[in-house]
């Protein structure tokens, strides 16, 4: 039985005849997100969060999947926060060192988001002056480094810093704004004067945002103004800022002078390299149908009301990616390009769909003569709290290359895609051949633009020119509301997208997309099926409900053959209510069925998920259990679940098997269906204070497809980190019902705050030795409450 699924856009399947030289691939860069930002006297250090200020071997791994150019921190705020004179140069002196050592090529960064160290800010008049200081100072010091970016995305953070007042030093005005960019621009100017004066031949990385903003027609002037004003940074720095330019007389109106802008013109710095950082929220769109969105929405300009949303939530033709944007920038510019971050905070069938998308449109650019030298793969590491923009520190981690919930930074499927990519392999991954949920009709959140399918499409008009594309108010500032979003918004909030290639010119991929294979459920209807059905259906992956019994399992090679799965998820329940002879016959069939199964998986080279869970340790132990604890079954469910390991492990070479913890109710009724908490001594009867590892539906799903994908195997748990007393999830089970029209708070809320209270007696707990992949209890119940 297929289960549903949606597809999207047919065009992105497209197989057009790319040239010769797209047999050429770019180069895979990396990077760290390393932002070292400033929120009143509170500096957010990405470099300490990660742990990768403590671990030099990080870089070993990432050399291991054949990166060789790195854009690397070396962060004024974090060598010298005291000054020069007591700079700390051992941190870099060691990971510099060691990059040297393993044939990576650095992209030296000294600013990255930040306003410097204490005592000055982007609206210092000593800010540049500091900065090339700085940079002479490492250039003395490292002067084999020849690739440097001193500030990351100058525009980008003169917003956030300057516009928008998320960052210090927390101004809110044009005139802040434009004084912060020009400030950067110059840091950059003289910070590589600075280099240059030890290292002749250093170039310029100069990274900044790209995007587009696409508006409905009464707002064309606004999107006119954003479209350009995203090219400030390079333009300042290419010297083209004088009297012809377009947003001259803006600038002049703004407070610049003669001597703030001349000497870019007189005496320019041109990047040797731009590199673009692109982002799925970087196209956005300006709406004047107000009353389409909630209020916290809405903005303005001083002279018309609208909001400022992500493209991909309203416009009817969704994004159009990174290739035209390209292709814009190399007609301004015609100088070397690269992308510099491409990354997607999302589940994991969707970064490795991003980053592909943005492999083959690179391959595209550079068929059609864009001189684009390479795709850089960001937060190798993943990135914390940019879900607001760095604003608080919440611990919102969001994994990349590597997942850092683990004892060691461990890999995820995009390691092995951007192995494949370093290597100069296609991409290769059986969820690369449906797309991704910005090219599927779930997008969209808000009611499109266009509203009818043959009507006039969004504009992003012609640039216009000089005073015309003034959007100030009469007091002579525009006015922008956007709140903290994601990362996407935060490097996003101006313009976005050339035109689809016009006619004769078909999108292509490098090689066409492989055959559609689903993934196979077995026990859909039950619980945990459930569950991942529902996430599966959310996440664009094929799914297919197949049932496995003894009397069909001599059918079950065919049915693989038939399917062609790329894995198989055995998610049945093993015990239910019954009276003890039911429960041996059922466990006899249980294993027996399994093992038909994992024959059968093991025949075709087909990926298998079974499930176990806590039963098979008798909680003797005293502290949770890891994965390599020898077990110790209790009762018939322990022997069972351990018969079921042992036989999937001796008939599978590499099967992924799952010990959850008992589930967490959900408002559908359905439980883990593993069985009841494990007795804590055999044949004992159950204290309501003994503590519990749990699961609840949802996450184990989510948690078990990341796995899946990452190409995890052998025995993993999964639980939430913190147990619940026996007493506590009889009485959550209960309340989920109630739950229903009441505020998604209050009761499980009070379960969660109680969670903890009692003290631990001897029972089987799940810890992890592995990694630890599942969100907070208290995560976890309030997504509960909000779902019933």
């Amino acid at each position: 039985m297929a289960l549903p699924f949606r597809p999207g856009r047919a065009d992105l399947h497209l197989v057009g005849r790319p040239s010769p030289e797209a047999a050429v691939p770019p180069e895979l860069w990396g990077g760290i997100e390393c932002t070292v930002n400033r929120v009143g006297d509170v500096w957010f250090d990405q470099i300490a969060r990660s742990g990768h200020a403590d671990r030099l071997d990080d870089l070993d791994r990432i050399a291991a999947l054949g990166i060789r150019t790195l854009r690397y921190p070396l962060l004024w705020e974090r060598v010298a926060p005291d000054g020069l004179e007591r700079a700390a140069w051992r941190w870099s002196d060691e990971r510099l060192g060691r990059l040297r050592e393993l044939g990576i090529r650095p992209i030296v960064g000294l600013v990255h988001h930040g306003s410097g160290p204490a005592g000055t800010d982007l609206l210092d008049p000593g800010f540049a002056p500091g900065l090339a200081a700085f940079a002479r100072a490492a250039a003395a010091r490292y002067p084999w480094v020849e690739d440097w970016t001193p500030v990351n995305e100058p525009l980008t953070t003169a917003r956030f810093a300057a516009l928008y007042g998320h960052w210090y030093p927390h101004a809110r005005s044009d005139r802040a704004f434009i004084r912060a960019l020009v400030n950067q621009c110059t840091g950059v100017k003289l910070a590589m004067a600075a280099i240059r004066e030890t290292i002749p031949e250093a170039r310029l990385v100069q990274t900044e945002d790209l995007g587009k903003t696409w508006s409905t027609p009464r707002l064309a002037y606004q999107a006119d103004f954003e479209n350009e004003r995203r090219w400030l940074t390079l333009d300042l720095l290419c010297g083209r800022v004088d009297r012809t330019h377009p947003l001259w007389s803006h600038l002049w109106w703004l407070g610049l002078k003669g001597e703030d802008l001349h000497h870019f013109v007189d005496d320019p710095c041109p990047p040797d390299v731009i590199g673009f950082n692109y982002y799925l929220t970087t196209e956005r769109f300006l709406d004047d149908r107000l009353d389409h969105y909630p209020p916290d929405l809405r903005g303005g300009n001083g002279r018309d009301e609208y909001v400022d949303v992500e493209a991909v939530r309203v416009r009817r033709e969704g994004i159009d990616g990174v290739g035209p944007l390209l292709r814009e920038a190399w007609a301004r510019y015609r100088r070397q390009l690269a992308i510099t971050e491409a990354h997607l905070g999302c589940t994991r069938e969707d970064q490795i769909r991003w980053l592909a998308e943005v492999w083959g449109e690179a391959r595209a650019v550079r068929a059609d003569g864009v001189d684009l030298r390479a795709v850089t793969v960001w937060s190798l590491l993943g990135a914390y709290d940019w879900h607001c923009l760095l604003t608080r520190c919440e611990d919102h981690y969001e994994p990349g290359v590597f997942d850092l919930r683990a004892p060691f930074p461990r890999p995820t499927a995009l390691a092995a895609l951007a192995a494949q990519l370093a290597a100069g392999q296609e991409p290769d991954h059986p969820l690369l051949a449906d797309p991704g949920w910005w090219r599927r009709p779930e997008r969209l959140l808000f009611p499109p633009w266009p509203p009818e399918s043959g009507a006039a499409g969004a504009v992003a008009p012609a640039v216009a020119t000089g005073r015309t594309m003034a959007t100030a108010g009469p007091d002579g500032e525009t006015r922008h509301r956007r709140g903290p979003g994601e990362r996407g918004a935060a490097v996003a909030i101006a313009g976005r997208s050339a035109g689809r290639p016009g006619p004769g010119r078909e999108r292509w991929r490098v090689r066409p997309p492989r055959q559609a294979q689903p993934l196979l459920i077995v026990g859909a209807d039950e619980p945990l099926g459930r569950a991942l059905v529902v996430a599966c259906a959310a996440r664009g992956i094929r799914a297919t409900a197949v049932e496995v019994t003894a009397a069909n399992g001599a059918s079950l090679s065919a049915t693989i053959d038939e399917h062609l799965p790329w894995a198989v998820i055995d998610a049945r329940q093993r015990f239910g209510a019954a009276a003890d002879g039911q429960r041996e016959r059922g466990g006899r069939r249980a294993v027996e069925e399994v093992g038909l199964l994992a024959a059968a998986c093991a025949e075709q080279s087909v990926t298998l998920v079974a499930m176990s869970s806590a039963h098979v340790f008798d909680g003797a132990k005293g502290t949770p259990y890891v994965e390599s604890d020898p077990i110790s079954p209790v009762g018939p469910r322990g022997h069972v679940h351990a018969a079921v390991e042992a036989t999937v492990a001796d008939l599978h070479p590499a099967p992924l098997i799952v010990r959850a913890g008992e589930a967490l109710p959900s408002p559908d009724g359905g439980r883990h269906g593993l069985g009841e908490a494990p007795s804590v001594v055999a044949g004992g009867g159950e204290d309501p204070a003994d503590l519990v590892s749990v699961a609840a539906l949802p996450d184990l799903a989510e948690a078990m497809l990341d796995l899946l994908i990452d190409g995890e195997s052998g025995v993993w748990h999964l639980a939430h980190p913190e147990p619940m007393g026996r007493d506590e999830l009889v009485r959550a089970e209960g309340l989920v019902g109630d739950l229903a029209g009441e505020e998604p708070s209050s009761s499980l809320a009070t379960v969660a705050d109680e969670v903890g209270t009692h003290t631990p007696v001897s029972s089987a707990l799940l810890g992890s030795e592995r990694g630890w992949v599942m969100p907070s209890l208290a995560r976890a119940l309030d997504g509960i409450a909000r779902s019933a």
